[in-house]
């Protein structure tokens, strides 16, 4: 009954702000428009279309504000009038008062606003779908005063994400049911990666942690500032962080005047999103411009500000390294190598041709290559994709849903600050950089570091294992002296690493010698 509420909910609001008249305006077969001037009639539809659009979205809540959030960054897939509305979702959704928000602040900390902090600003500066930012003073524990950014969670939350996570739950199920793709799309384990990301956004407390690994990462990048947080002032409903101060990104002639490189700043984010994705498997997930801001402080000048830790994405060893060689594979041409990995990672059926695969994608990316962003149409991109997917049973990864949108965002960000900028270029020196070091020398010295410990405590227990294996039963030796086996195994496979990454580093080194006397003579 509560998804039969919502959803009439839905079409309400549809009806009421005309967004259905909106799509059948976008048509242009005759009858279809004659239907959409009939739809008007009877209602007052004076706003402009982005408008009702945008106010449709807020009055929907935090999910649909979300959505067009992320339509707010495509611009070319977008009317200009539409695209510059939804901009408004990014920071500017409208405000819940101070009032409420300095009786969460008191309800968390269980003592009056005023005593937690040395200042406090009633005015939100930010307003979002999930929370809002109050500016404040506190005096941290070694009794400075720093200035601070107060994030209070929006009140009433929870309850509108389940009512919209359980109508998805209803509408996933009927398209698994009632669709020839709904098996491969895998609606419900989407619908099911989209509820923990949801809910992991309405802690507060997660999003302090994810703020503060995200710092630690980029520390040595030079490229990025992420915020401090104080955990002394953080709480489920409340995050307290370092006050940042830049230009919003989204203010692209005002940082032109400033002198900040933009083509570079475009470079500057594709290189922070691959290392976030493939070197840490970290990434930052809602990096719409609301988000972004840049430095022009002259010590950090030109750096990228991120804020809003509360959606992040994560990637195992096995999805880095297999999206890597995708990426790799494509950035060469070798749309070969490509098909092979969708079959090998089992994302395609393991009966697939490669021959096959291997023609339709390259028929999808070939024209595509060695162009500026201006001239790529995204949506016949996508298009041609969706069709190749379906030829060929391509299963969708609930897993990477996240990285496909920060992917879009991140290429409809590089759109706006530079549209001449070659993303496959900028991004192919990183991967092959990256896979260098994940099939190289580096690599071992990594894995033999890790295993080090292990070995150290496995090697001097050998004798008493071999010892107490054959004092056992015989039945209890054989599975022992198995294990001891294996054991022996591993130790081998490290000696022998060892063995022959020295042997490679002196040959390297003999290699060297001799080329440089091959050119002083």
């Amino acid at each position: 009954m509560k998804q039969f509420v919502r959803g009439a909910t839905i079409v309400w609001v549809v009806f009421r702000y005309g967004l259905d008249s909106l799509v059948l305006d976008s048509f242009q077969h005759p009858w279809l428009r004659w239907l959409a001037r009939m739809a008007r009639m009877g209602r007052k539809l004076d706003a402009p279309r982005g408008q009702r659009l945008r106010e449709a979205l807020e009055l929907l809540g935090p999910i649909f504000v979300k959505f067009g959030q992320v339509l707010s960054t495509r611009r070319d897939l977008m009317p200009s009038d539409i695209a510059e509305e939804l901009t408004l979702l990014q920071d500017r959704v409208p405000p819940f008062p101070a009032e409420v928000a300095i009786a969460t602040i008191e309800r968390a900390f269980r003592r009056p606003v005023d005593e937690v902090f040395v200042a406090f600003d009633r005015t939100p500066v930010a307003s979002a779908s999930i929370a809002q930012v109050h500016f404040a003073v506190i005096r941290d524990r070694s009794g400075v005063e720093r200035e601070v950014a107060v994030k209070v969670l929006r009140p009433g939350m929870l309850p509108v994400i389940e009512k919209d996570l359980a109508l998805m739950r209803m509408m996933a199920g009927w398209l698994e049911r009632l669709s020839a793709d709904g098996k491969r799309l895998k609606p419900r384990e989407v619908v099911a990666e989209f509820d923990n990301y949801l809910h992991d956004e309405l802690d507060l407390v997660r999003e302090a942690s994810n703020a503060a690994q995200l710092r630690r990462n980029m520390q040595g990048l030079d490229l990025v500032l992420i915020p401090e947080v104080f955990w002394d002032f953080c709480h489920a409903e409340v995050m307290v962080m370092e006050r940042m101060t830049g230009v919003p990104i989204s203010q692209i002639e005002r940082l032109r005047d400033a002198g900040v490189d933009i083509p570079q700043l475009a470079r500057d984010g594709v290189t922070i999103f691959f290392t976030q994705v493939f070197r840490d498997g970290f990434f930052h997930a809602d990096m719409h411009p609301g988000n972004i801001q840049v430095s022009l402080a002259p010590e950090t000048f030109g750096r990228y500000i991120s804020l809003d830790f509360g959606i992040v994405g994560t990637l195992t060893e096995f999805d880095k390294e297999y999206l890597a060689q995708n990426f790799t594979a494509f950035f060469r041409r070798d749309y070969k190598r490509v098909a092979e990995l969708h079959i090998e990672s089992g994302w395609v059926p393991p009966d697939t041709r490669v021959n096959d695969l291997e023609s339709a994608i390259r028929a999808v990316c070939e024209p595509y290559f060695d162009r500026p962003l201006k001239e790529i149409s995204l949506g016949m991109v996508l298009m041609r994709l969706f069709q190749t997917s379906r030829r060929f049973h391509v299963e969708i990864q609930p897993q990477l849903v996240l990285l496909q949108k920060t992917l879009l965002n991140i290429e409809g960000l590089g759109r706006e600050l530079d549209p001449d900028l070659d993303l496959w270029s900028t991004a192919k020196p990183f991967l092959e950089k990256w896979m260098l070091e994940q099939m190289g020398p580096q690599r071992l010295m990594r894995e033999l570091r890790a295993e080090a410990p292990r070995y150290a405590k496995l090697i001097p227990e050998l004798p008493r294992m071999v010892h107490d294996a054959l004092r056992r039963p015989p039945a209890v030796q054989t599975q022992l002296l198995a294990e001891l086996l294996e054991a022996q195994k591993r130790t081998n496979r490290l000696l022998q690493a060892i063995v022959y990454g020295g042997l490679g580093f002196v040959l390297g080194l003999l290699v060297m010698q001799l080329l440089i006397r091959v050119r002083l003579y």
